[in-house]
């Protein structure tokens, strides 16, 4: 019988983002692709390092105790290495205790294409123009930044941080705002207050994020001891009046979340230092610089304010 992907939440993730590979990129980076594959063939039994997403990674999959017949979780890697240097990453995964067992390997080449026939909600990588071709295609990924966390083995809860515009929904109130100003803004937010935002590239994946929400509710029900590990937060620069619609548009879309923050323009580095996602997700990478001192960060490079800027008439394209 077929193993089927469509009722289970799939996240495709690169070695670059699970792994600390700097030392291997090092290699292949100065030396070349031969002296890469040699370094990776010698090093084969030496176990890669956690990289920034491993603790997020780690702690989505626990969640398949919840169903241990039927995992709930499935997390494939999508890899540019070919199979022979991708022994590596499979075996560091095996020695983590990571159950990862499906992988995509193509030589020099992204497998992102292949990430709606796999019912894919979610890409991370630390390849950038990977994840911007992805999302270029209207694909959800992310681009991990640092830093690589410590991952506290007593710490079973999974805390996952969304911000909004750009991220849960589009960008179309975002636009507004580059060209009207704050004002012209809040007035736009206010008076379309009751209409709900198109969605944006990870709403699907707060859905599926919910369902394993629902799913924990469940075994509370039948468990009153049973402890809530997974926990979603809305970090997002709105403020009121613009935070009412921001709330209406979740409700219409059927997608909840636990905690709110509606910062203005307050650093959300400050927030991140207390609330301690084990994943932040942001469009915009000038709030990530703060938050990804100490937070595992992600810039999904979505809309308008991610597009590559034209070249003046008399400059060169890079």
């Amino acid at each position: 019988m077929a193993y089927e992907l469509e009722k289970r939440l799939v996240v495709g993730i690169a070695s670059s983002a699970l792994f600390d590979l700097a030392e291997a990129d090092a290699v292949f980076r100065e030396q070349g692709e031969e002296a890469y594959r040699a370094y990776q063939e010698q090093h084969l039994d030496d176990t890669l390092g956690s990289g920034a997403a491993f603790p997020f990674i780690r702690r989505l999959l626990s969640l398949n105790d919840l169903s241990p017949d039927d995992p709930l979780v499935e997390v494939i890697v999508l890899s540019r290495n070919d199979p022979d240097t991708g022994l590596r990453v499979m075996r560091s995964i095996q020695s983590h205790g990571l159950p990862i067992s499906r992988a995509i390997f193509m030589q020099g080449r992204s497998p992102y294409r292949f990430m709606p026939s796999l019912n894919m909600s979610l890409f991370l990588s630390a390849n950038e123009s990977d994840v911007r071709e992805a999302v270029a295609l209207g694909l959800p990924a992310g681009r991990v930044l640092g830093p690589v966390a410590a991952d506290e083995s007593d710490d079973q809860d999974l805390r996952i941080a969304f911000d909004f515009d750009g991220i849960l929904a589009d960008d179309a109130s975002e636009q507004i705002y580059q060209t009207d100003g704050i004002e012209g803004f809040r007035s736009h937010e206010t008076t379309n207050a009751a209409t709900p935002h198109d969605p944006g590239p990870l709403r699907d994946f707060l859905a599926n994020i919910n369902r394993l929400q629902q799913r924990e509710e469940e075994q509370r029900a039948k468990d009153p001891d049973y402890k809530i590990r997974v926990h979603v937060s809305l970090v997002t620069a709105r403020n009121a009046p613009a935070h009412e619609r921001a709330v209406r548009s979740l409700k219409g879309w059927g997608v909840t979340v636990n905690d709110a923050f509606f910062l203005g323009n307050i650093d959300k580095s400050t927030i991140m230092g207390v609330l301690k996602p084990h994943i932040f997700f942001d469009d915009q990478v000038r709030h990530l610089a703060g938050t990804a001192r100490s937070t595992p960060s992600v810039h999904v490079p979505f809309g308008k304010m991610n597009e590559p800027e034209r070249p003046a008439p008399d400059e060169a394209p890079q």
